[in-house]
């Protein structure tokens, strides 16, 4: 079991490592510590959902459906450009919230549909989970241990950056840095919803 669970576990770890959509809003929630295990939950068992899909063969849905994906490329890009732009707002106002603990918070329900949407309408996360690790996971005489080192590893790095945030509380105990966050959460969904279109 070990030789297929380290390797579905480095794997894993490795592709949601890079600061995404996903990974900005846990950050963004953690420090502000709001909802904070409902949101790492969410990105946890969205990521357990596809992995698990994509290690019993389901890697082959874009083959079957040549629709989905212009349409989850396309539909991804439009939200993450308007969330985006909420997050250029909110670097532009400034002073929204000025302590992790403070500002306005938005309710658990609003909170886990921004996260649903994050994570449900980005194609890169169908072709990291389903695709990419489905089809890895086929290597490996033992795909079941392939899958739970992977989901693992998403379950570990969620919750490890969702409640590490707090450790960064006195940095964001200054305004500016909110806003510099802010603007670089903007920066990044933008970027992403272009490399979407371009793809």
């Amino acid at each position: 079991m070990t030789s297929a669970f380290l390797p579905g576990f480095a794997l894993s770890l490795t592709l949601i490592l890079a600061i995404g959509a996903q990974n900005a809003f846990v950050l963004r929630q953690g420090l502000k510590q709001q909802h904070v295990f409902w949101v790492c939950a969410t990105c946890a068992l969205s990521d357990a959902l596809l992995i698990a899909a994509g290690v019993a063969g389901f890697g082959a849905l874009g083959v079957a459906l040549p629709w989905f994906e212009p349409i989850m490329r396309y539909g991804g890009a439009a939200f993450l450009f308007w969330y985006g732009a909420q997050n250029a707002l909110s670097a532009w106002r400034g002073g929204e919230a000025l302590t992790a603990d403070g500002g306005a918070s938005r309710s658990l329900y609003h909170t886990i549909l921004t996260l649903l949407a994050l994570t449900w309408l980005n194609p890169h996360v169908y072709l990291d989970t389903v695709v990419l690790l489905g089809s890895i996971s086929a290597q490996y005489q033992d795909r079941l241990a392939f899958g739970i080192g992977a989901v693992s590893a998403s379950f570990i790095f969620f919750f490890g950056l969702g409640y590490g945030a707090r450790l960064l509380t006195p940095l964001f105990s200054k305004p500016r840095s909110w806003q510099i966050l802010d603007m670089l959460i903007a920066l990044t969904m933008w970027a992403i919803a272009v490399k979407l279109l371009l793809m």
